[in-house]
């Protein structure tokens, strides 16, 4: 793995347009209660609708369609609530008590995931430098994908943007059971073990987590439903595929279009901008005018705000990104917002750009 300094943004001056942003939501917007009430409530509800899409599998399991319904709604549930809930109290930015924040994201063991990993890949290496090669690992996924400048140029890559719509419809199935075991054990460019030692405890949670997933969403129903087991297996791609595609929207919409900046740590580690210059520069919103799409995605449709105000909940996000918009104006900094269909769009034209051959020429390798 390379050796790497951790990045250190440039300290801000008096006049700080953040100091002074920030200071205004806080006397403002953040004072409002019923953000975190509607926050509260909103989860406590797509975790009760996640829970009835899962019965409805084994109460109505014995017709085919029925069975294909109900889990391509269970991962629906799943993926919505993970992007809103779950997402909102790593950053324990859903209940006002740590503790409360810490308990619920134990909830996420029974989606097959690692609560502790997770919140070590999202709170320690994407937020605090997003887009940043060699240390945001929610960019660096793997050798399939080609996304950093930086990164290996393989010859498969020039067709990654066509192949890349077969591949992202399994991202949850990439997540549980390839991902997270790649960074528990792999050695390879493994981001999370150059901060951390993985507690053996967390080994353990890790398995438990898969078995119990898999059990209560393919065993239980082979046990309860009268279904041939690939049927019921058939039934849990679907989930993933369903889960997969509201999923991926959000993530590849926010900080890898065409126009993505992708920064190289400085020898020292320094940057010569400050961190939320930085956030401004490597962040997107999209759909920010869709109730619905603020009501599926929390806070990746106001990623802006997201990433400026990380441990402030989703549902204070629209009332917060006007005034980003506004001091973006008013200090010269970039600000977007895309409709989500050009935004995918603009992703994939990336994809089409780091997939292109290597021209030593263009490179000055020569």
């Amino acid at each position: 793995m390379i050796d790497l300094r951790r990045p250190q943004f440039k300290k801000p001056g008096t006049d700080d347009f953040y100091a002074r942003m920030r200071r205004e939501v806080e006397e403002t917007i953040l004072k409002d209660p019923k953000y975190r009430r509607r926050n509260v409530a909103k989860s406590l509800f797509l975790l009760a609708l996640y829970v009835i899409f899962y019965t409805s599998i084994l109460v109505w399991g014995n017709n085919t369609a029925a069975l294909y319904l109900g889990y391509m709604f269970t991962g629906f549930a799943m993926m919505v609530l993970f992007i809103n809930a779950f997402h909102d109290s790593v950053h324990s930015a859903l209940f006002k008590k740590p503790w409360q924040n810490r308990l619920f994201m134990q909830v996420l063991a029974v989606f097959g995931s690692s609560p502790w990993l997770w919140e070590k890949r999202h709170m320690h290496l994407h937020h605090p430098y997003p887009n940043v090669q060699h240390w945001d690992i929610d960019i660096k996924q793997s050798d399939i994908v080609r996304i950093f400048p930086e990164s290996r140029w393989l010859n498969v890559h020039r067709f990654q943007h066509i192949y890349m719509w077969f591949i992202y419809p399994l991202y949850s199935l990439n997540w549980l059971y390839i991902r997270d075991f790649k960074d528990f054990f792999g050695t390879r460019d493994n981001y999370v073990k150059r901060l951390y030692s993985i507690p053996k405890k967390e080994y353990f949670k890790l398995f438990a987590a898969k078995i119990f997933n898999l059990l209560y969403l393919i065993g239980i129903p082979m046990l309860v439903v009268d279904q041939p087991w690939y049927v019921i297996v058939g039934g849990w791609l679907v989930m993933h595929v369903s889960a997969s595609v509201i999923g991926v929207i959000a993530l590849i919409s926010t900080h890898v279009d065409e126009d993505a900046v992708f920064p190289m740590s400085p020898e020292d580690g320094k940057f010569d901008i400050t961190w939320a210059e930085h956030q401004m520069l490597v962040t997107k919103d999209f759909s920010t005018q869709s109730s619905l799409a603020n009501f599926l995605y929390g806070g990746f449709t106001h990623h802006v705000a997201h990433h400026l105000f990380p441990n402030v909940g989703h549902t204070y996000y629209p009332a917060i990104t006007p005034v980003i918009k506004r001091y973006a104006q008013e200090h010269g900094l970039p600000y977007t917002n895309y409709p989500f269909y050009k935004a995918v769009r603009s992703h994939f034209r990336l994809l089409r750009e780091k997939g292109a051959a290597e021209n030593i020429l263009a490179t000055g390798e020569l």
